[in-house]
């Protein structure tokens, strides 16, 4: 296991950019590509994806307990990230206005929209912890750039 986290984060992209260039299914992917941060950050207690739809969000790929199906766009930290465009993190999850909770062990969470080539938002990739405060500036990086690297999976060329 690697103990510095940027360096896991660094190994974890290596792994995502892999699956990316050879991707045969987007669900594969996404699929890999939760399991290889569940894999390279154990400390995730789920980590997951959620499709952004016209009517709400939808669950995707993860690792994890089982978590809510659908989403709505009007609470929520991944409603959040979707609405301002940007990543959004928690170190209080109760102390969010309109938190879903899904798994009341969640205490932290943070959220990073996947945008498309042509910048539409496509999922979120979703990160809970059980340890208040659980995400700090490297995982907001380190998981910006995961999600950078999955932009290509939706070309459609």
């Amino acid at each position: 296991m690697i103990q510095n986290k940027a360096e896991a984060y660094k190994w974890a992209a290596k792994r995502v950019r892999a699956q990316t260039s050879r991707q045969v299914d987007r669900i594969a992917t996404l699929a890999n590509t939760a399991a290889i941060l569940k894999e390279y950050l154990p400390n995730f207690f789920w980590v997951g994806f959620y499709f952004v739809l016209p009517e709400q969000m939808i669950l995707g790929p993860f690792q994890g307990p089982p978590a809510c199906v659908g989403l709505p766009y009007d609470r929520g930290v991944c409603a959040a990230a979707v609405s301002a465009r940007r990543t959004i993190r928690v170190d209080h999850v109760d102390e969010f206005p309109g938190h879903i909770a899904c798994d009341s062990r969640s205490k932290a969470e943070i959220v990073v929209p996947v945008f498309d080539a042509a910048g539409m938002c496509r999922a979120v990739l979703d990160v809970d912890s059980e340890t208040p405060a659980g995400f700090d500036c490297i995982d907001e990086k380190g998981l910006e750039h995961i999600a950078d690297l999955l932009k290509e999976i939706w070309d459609t060329r």
